[in-house]
């Protein structure tokens, strides 16, 4: 695999030796000096260009990056509409591993894109100088906010909502149903509280990473155990079993950061829990 030094040179002859490219600019998790880097970490690359028609023509053009064995062109694609506007992006793997997320920009977009940015970026080669402030790459962006109340109940309110949808479509031995409200709603609330009392006991002033991926290093060894176990669901008893433990977790979660905070703890909780348990009663 080459070395990130290695990449960084190729990027860095790329572009001077193309007049059309006036920018370079490296974004994600190689700016980001709370993330362990690794080997398999992507190069999220953006090029701002003068004539974006010249690339789209062909991709011949992207030899020059490595021995490409797959790409993904998402504003190509019918099935998953462009949310990128002009823009034109890239998703290439290459032979020796590497993973480049490339994104070509009209040049005269660049306001919006600094206007619009996650913080985390870093200047590579900027021809013009039109960049003419030092910047810092940040994940602050992704810090764990301290919820509102009003926040605070929304994700309560939203969990037992959907706990509802999840007891029924096991009752109608609906698995996929059930299952997909599970793992895309009910699971995401429980890690956003979760999150919240990370917060409360760490501090608001540091991300968990994309997806919740670092949570694991700021949960006690028996609490992760159980929210491992909630990802059991090879079966019905088995997602039931998982159900329960998920609501048991936000139950104790919720409380803690309703305590630690200040806020009302909603009642409809014991009322949601007693509707679901009545459909487990006839599920079993």
């Amino acid at each position: 695999m080459r070395e990130e030094n290695e990449m960084m040179n190729l990027f860095k002859n790329i572009v001077m030796n193309d007049d059309t490219i006036r920018l370079s600019i490296l974004e994600g998790s190689r700016t980001n000096t709370n993330i362990p880097k690794d080997d398999f970490q992507d190069y999220d690359i953006s090029f701002f260009v003068t004539n974006m028609e010249s690339y789209k023509k062909d991709d011949l053009w992207l030899e020059v990056f490595g021995d490409l064995i797959f790409m993904q062109k998402p504003e190509d694609m019918e099935l998953y509409p462009s949310e990128l506007g002009n823009w034109f992006s890239y998703i290439m793997y290459f032979n020796d591993g590497i993973k480049i997320d490339l994104t070509l920009i009209p040049l005269n977009e660049l306001d919006d894109y600094l206007s619009n940015s996650d913080g985390l970026m870093e200047i590579l080669i900027d021809k013009d100088n039109r960049i003419n402030k030092k910047i810092d790459p940040s994940d602050k962006k992704y810090w764990i906010k301290k919820p509102s109340e009003q926040e605070f109940d929304d994700c309560c309110n939203e969990f037992w909502n959907v706990s509802a949808y999840v007891a029924k479509g096991l009752l109608r031995k609906e698995l996929f149903f059930a299952l997909d409200h599970f793992n895309q709603i009910l699971r995401p609330e429980l890690l956003r509280m979760m999150s919240w009392e990370v917060g409360i006991r760490e501090g608001f002033n540091f991300s968990i990473g994309k997806n919740y991926k670092f949570i694991n290093n700021y949960l006690p060894k028996a609490e992760l155990e159980k929210l491992i176990n909630t990802y059991s669901q090879s079966g019905y008893i088995e997602s039931w079993e998982s159900f329960k433990l998920c609501c048991e977790l936000f139950r104790a979660y919720s409380k803690e950061v309703a305590s630690s905070l200040g806020y009302k703890y909603p009642m409809y909780d014991e009322k949601m829990t007693n509707f679901t348990r009545n459909i487990y009663s006839n599920f079993i």
